[in-house]
């Protein structure tokens, strides 16, 4: 449980440490085609004070309006709807100004989709048999930073994606640390483990604030857009091996 008395807690890793309550609830837009699964999800995000679910879509051609019409922080997207998929949905939202963070929904652990989500700006993903915690913890984690993805998870994905890397992406993928300051580089290990700020800042001593501006500070020099992107990058350089 978090201080606050609400339940906390990353997807498939240790409680999430809200710290300091935010000084509005976190805006939430559901994207599913099951009206079903959309009423399940309101039920427990709006089980939390904290979290507010501003809307609903039923494909991707409505999330992108949906977004623009309800600014919300963080968007639930399902991969596999009718017309307008959620991989294609969360490319578009993306690529809106002032995008909102795009958690991908699955029925499945690590598939095609969901990597293919990942690569167009997806910053992790859930499964629909996720627990109540994990649902609410995701909103909270992601608005913090972190990536939704367990350590688990993570090295299924890195396993993914860095399999088809070539010698030359592999070389270019470890003369670009050449920018990063040795802590940036110890920070980025820690994101491609599958670590929270919280937990890479006790592993290194400063605290999450610190990592924080790490992460984003090594982010920008890479020309990266999230730490999924940031763990592919350090897999290839060779720094999680």
């Amino acid at each position: 449980m978090a201080p606050n008395g609400r339940p906390s807690g990353r997807v498939g890793g240790p409680p999430y440490d809200r710290g300091v309550p935010q000084t509005r609830p976190h805006r939430v837009l559901l994207v599913d085609d099951d009206p079903l699964v959309r009423s399940g999800l309101r039920l427990i995000l709006t089980s939390d004070g904290d979290i507010d679910v501003v809307g609903e879509a039923g494909d991707g051609d409505e999330a992108v309006a949906a977004t623009q019409a309800h600014g919300p922080d963080v968007v639930l997207m399902d991969l596999r709807m009718p017309r307008m998929d959620g991989i294609a949905a969360t490319g578009a939202v993306r690529a809106l100004p002032g995008p909102p963070h795009v958690i991908a929904l699955t029925t499945w652990d690590v598939d095609d989709a969901v990597l293919r989500s990942i690569q167009a700006g997806a910053v992790g993903f859930l499964l629909k048999s996720a627990s109540p915690a994990e649902i609410k913890g995701a909103v909270w984690a992601v608005m913090a930073g972190d990536a939704v993805l367990s350590p688990r998870s993570t090295r299924q994905v890195l396993d993914h994606l860095a399999r088809d890397a070539g010698d030359v992406e592999r070389r270019a993928a470890a003369e670009s640390m050449a920018v990063l300051s040795p802590r940036e580089r110890e920070v980025l290990v820690g994101v491609g483990r599958g670590h929270t700020n919280a937990e890479i800042g006790r592993r290194l001593f400063v605290s999450e604030a610190t990592v924080k501006t790490q992460v984003a500070a090594a982010l920008a020099k890479l020309g990266l857009r999230n730490r999924v992107e940031a763990a592919v990058l350090a897999e290839r350089a060779g720094l999680l091996r």
